[in-house]
């Protein structure tokens, strides 16, 4: 067993050095800079309700810099290693294609999420700095969902690399993860008043893609409710584990059998 975790591990850190071979690291800050701006200008025209509406962009902010950060880090794995012809060599070792698969899930969720935890980490200081909140209750359940967030959309990325083009794939899997965190929770009702053959594809759809939409809590945060109750909680996180784990076994199937 350690053997393969020992593989996984050597792999996933492939990843998170390649922020700092790339100089991704850099801009991260900057983005993380960008996302204090927002804040930054609290009570500048003496204004305290402007507060909450500075906080919703400024979560809006680092929302879609996790996307962008997250798409295109999962998308490059292993088209990378393909075209560097890298594969080959690392195959030849005593690592399996799971290991593989695995390794590289795990490297881009680390990636993104240290960008993730940075976003927070600047959004939780210029707030107590400005306002004096330095925490709030639902805070740790904002930023373990964003987490688990980041974890199935890599999966859905690393699942989609099998078998489609770098640009299809990010293409496809930023129109599903935006698609749902807007539209996810409205689908019901569409497919309640559509006819057929279209309710029969919106309930399709409401079934079988990832809803997204159940790990964004930013309006809690913005306006300070209370958070969501532990069995919401683990039933969520539960969903993502159950997905993610369906995912990345239909990446390595496809995977394993692929000829390279």
């Amino acid at each position: 067993m350690r053997g393969p975790l020992r593989n996984i591990a050597a792999i996933a850190s492939t990843a998170v050095l390649e922020l700092y071979r790339r100089r991704d690291v850099y801009t991260a800050v900057v983005l993380a800079i960008v996302v204090t701006v927002p804040l930054a200008s609290v009570n500048v025209f003496g204004v305290k309700g402007i507060v909450r509406y500075l906080r919703e962009i400024t979560l809006l902010l680092v929302w879609l810099f996790t996307l962008v950060i997250g798409l295109t880090t999962a998308a490059r794995q292993i088209p990378r290693e393909l075209e560097n012809r890298t594969i080959y060599a690392l195959l030849a070792k005593p690592l399996r294609r799971s290991e593989f698969i695995l390794g590289k899930f795990a490297g881009a969720v680390a990636a993104t999420g240290l960008a993730v935890l940075l976003f927070y980490l600047c959004y939780v200081v210029l707030d107590g700095l400005k306002e004096g909140v330095w925490y709030t209750p639902v805070l740790p359940q904002v930023v373990l969902l964003h987490l688990a967030l980041v974890a199935l959309m890599t999966a859905l990325v690393i699942f989609g690399s099998t078998f489609l083009t770098p640009s299809a794939n990010v293409t496809c899997s930023a129109l599903i993860v935006a698609g749902m965190l807007l539209f996810g929770q409205k689908i019901p009702e569409a497919a309640a008043r559509a006819v057929a053959p279209a309710s029969w594809i919106l309930w399709t759809a409401h079934a079988v893609l990832p809803h997204f939409e159940f790990f964004d809590l930013r309006l809690r945060l913005v306006h300070g409710w209370e958070p969501i109750s532990p069995a919401v909680l683990l039933a969520v996180l539960g969903y993502c584990t159950l997905y993610t784990t369906a995912l990345l076994g239909g990446a390595v199937a496809i995977f394993s059998r692929k000829r390279l």
